[in-house]
């Protein structure tokens, strides 16, 4: 169950890029270099805000781990003047993001940002001490035809994606929902609505991720697959699960009560899944 309590907003930092700045937060002062207390830097996933880990960051703060958690390039508090987005685009972010930390940390990618952080682990191992993929995707969908691709590009033209995808983010919480969802989703509409950040979203919906898919092989970083049982995105959210931890031999846990937001739907749960995930030393910590 999710707190109705409002958290405490963590003081905004900008890393500079060549492009543009990206807007992280720093929650939790637990040494980086401690034995099983890594960082954790967080990113989420497409059309939302890094505010979408308000419930899981402090459970994992209380648990003595210093949290990471960054928008999006031409999201949130990110710039929108990138001259293109995507999996490696954000690949490319975080492992900026994860220099200027100065320490290897598990990096938690939920939905599109997955892709991302796989590609970080394939070419930059030792900068990634663990992966957490929260409804990942790291493939393409296979059901979906050419057909429904264009149909979705269609809808989120900049004209009218920020209305689109406001309409479209409540059948993504499906399950329980947090119980200050209304206020958050308007967050992300308002967040989407100043100039020039419905174009950028609408350029991430393009987003391919067969980079990722052809790198998994490539990464051998201990790996949680934290899966909503309810996720909408996939037609079996548990197969998609299990073929996500086989190829990259990692463990996977299902997520009951949510879809694709499990880390918003079911923190409690979310959090100790991870939290075994790293007492058990499947991080290289």
């Amino acid at each position: 169950m999710t707190s109705s309590a409002t958290p405490v907003r963590p003081a905004t930092h900008f890393l500079a890029t060549r492009e543009g700045r990206i807007a992280y937060d720093v929650q939790g002062d637990a040494p980086s270099d401690e034995p099983g207390r890594p960082t954790l830097v967080m990113l989420p996933g497409m059309g939302e805000l890094r505010s979408t880990y308000r419930h899981l960051t402090p459970l994992l703060v209380d648990a003595g781990y210093r949290v990471v958690t960054a928008d999006l390039r031409g999201h949130g508090e990110s710039d929108a003047g990138f001259s293109s987005y995507g999996d490696a685009e954000t690949a490319d972010d975080l492992v900026a993001l994860l220099r200027h930390l100065d320490t290897p940390a598990v990096v938690v990618g939920n939905s599109m940002s997955a892709g991302a952080a796989v590609i970080t682990a394939a070419r930059h191992p030792e900068l990634v001490s663990g992966l957490v993929l929260v409804g990942p995707f790291v493939r393409n969908p296979v059901t979906a035809s050419a057909l429904q691709r264009a149909l979705f590009r269609v809808m989120m033209a900049p004209l009218w994606a920020r209305q689109m995808w406001n309409g479209y983010l409540p059948t993504l919480y499906s399950g329980r929902k947090p119980d200050d969802f209304a206020e958050y989703r308007r967050q992300v509409s308002a967040a989407m609505k100043r100039p020039g950040y419905t174009r950028s979203f609408s350029l991430t919906t393009r987003t391919s991720h067969a980079e990722a898919e052809a790198l998994l092989g490539s990464v051998h970083t201990p790996t949680l697959v934290v899966m909503g049982a309810s996720d909408p995105d996939f037609p079996n959210p548990a197969a998609e699960a299990e073929w996500v931890r086989a190829a990259l031999q990692g463990t996977s846990v299902l997520i009951d009560d949510a879809g694709h937001y499990p880390h918003a739907q079911q923190p409690e749960q979310t959090a100790s899944a991870i939290t075994a995930f790293l007492a058990e030393g499947r991080s290289r910590a």
